[in-house]
């Protein structure tokens, strides 16, 4: 009964007019993602289970590397590449990525730090969690390369804004929001600026509480 269900599915994707591609890129992935900082998540899961609907011969492989058929390269100066590969019938596309922490700075063997306008950031050494989660996503970003979800990846690969000095000046307000009205209405406009911006405006919460 499963098989005869999954069937009917393809069809109603085989039958169509449209590319592949042009399916998949359609698709509404919105409702599946989840947002960290300035990157957005694709659920792999549900990513494998719509993209198995329009490519049903698709299968991927994880890229392994050396004696051991380690899932990564490393590298001691630029950290961990993970690989991945997907096959459908006519083609076949890799994907990588880096291992990185929750601030995108790519995560190495040790843990280490590195110095912004801000002071000094730590790093975590990475861990086989740290790796996994990595390779999954890189299976995500490599169905993307298909049609599917590669709408969330655009701009990516377009130059950082260097807002620094946006964020030195809002920094600058914060300290001159004398309530906690005021301060909640500058949160509700420029919440997500920044790391250093949120724990400013955190630090402001507390301090009007305390005086009131």
């Amino acid at each position: 009964m499963v098989n005869y269900k999954v069937k009917i599915i393809n069809n109603k994707y085989m039958n169509n007019q449209k590319s592949r591609f042009e399916l998949a890129s359609e698709l509404n992935v919105s409702e599946k993602t989840e947002k960290k900082k300035n990157l957005t998540y694709l659920s792999w899961t549900w990513a494998w289970i719509e993209f198995k609907k329009i490519y049903p011969e698709a299968t991927y492989l994880i890229k392994k590397f050396g004696e051991n058929s380690l899932p990564y390269v490393y590298d001691e100066k630029t950290g961990y590449m993970v690989f991945t590969e997907v096959i459908t019938e006519k083609e076949t596309l890799e994907m990588w990525l880096p291992v990185m922490d929750g601030a995108n700075k790519a995560m190495k063997a040790t843990a280490y730090t590195y110095t912004t306008k801000y002071g000094e950031k730590n790093v975590e050494a990475a861990t086989m969690f740290d790796i996994n989660k990595t390779i999954m996503r890189c299976l995500t970003k490599n169905l993307a390369m298909f049609g599917l979800g590669l709408y969330i990846y655009a701009g990516e690969d377009l130059p950082e804004v260097d807002n620094s000095s946006e964020i030195e000046e809002l920094m600058g307000k914060v300290k001159d929001i004398k309530t906690l009205e005021e301060l909640r209405k500058f949160y509700a406009k420029y919440s997500g600026k920044g790391k250093e911006l949120d724990k400013a405006i955190t630090d402001k919460s507390k301090e009007l509480k305390e005086t009131k």
